[in-house]
């Protein structure tokens, strides 16, 4: 269960001046309950430059995590992005171009494989046929 708190004034924050396009702050916890056995909550803060909208600041977080564990989460599982280290010119965005493009690839490949996005991609690495298809040259 998740429930979202925001509160508007800003007077209880230390030094709010220094956040000048700060709106409201907000408390979102969660209730998680393992295996119906072990229940865990987790209050998590939120200072934001959004009005003070419970209901819409919930759904924003949400949608951050979203795209955080669909895209983020899986660029760093399937091509060990954080440790990349290109950043001359360009380099960084082209490459993460590239890395976004094959994961679209992957996932979208007509002749469907055996294990995960990593998995994959080490078969596509070293496999002509495999990469001919990805790329519809089969």
């Amino acid at each position: 269960m998740r429930r979202c708190y925001v509160f508007n004034p800003l007077d209880g924050l230390h030094a709010p001046e220094r956040g000048p396009d700060l709106k409201s702050f907000a408390v979102i916890t969660t209730e998680r309950t393992l295996r119906g056995e072990k229940t865990s909550f987790e209050h998590r803060l939120y200072l934001n430059s959004l009005p003070p909208d419970a209901q819409r600041l919930n759904q924003s977080v949400r949608l951050h995590w979203r795209v955080e564990n669909s895209l983020h989460w899986c660029m760093e599982v399937v091509f060990g992005d954080d440790q990349l280290r290109a950043r001359t010119d360009h380099a960084a965005h082209n490459l993460a171009v590239v890395r976004q493009f094959i994961l679209n690839l992957i996932r979208l490949s007509p002749v469907k494989r055996k294990g995960g996005l990593k998995v994959q991609r080490l078969i596509a690495a070293t496999s002509d046929t495999f990469r001919a298809e990805l790329l519809g040259l089969l």
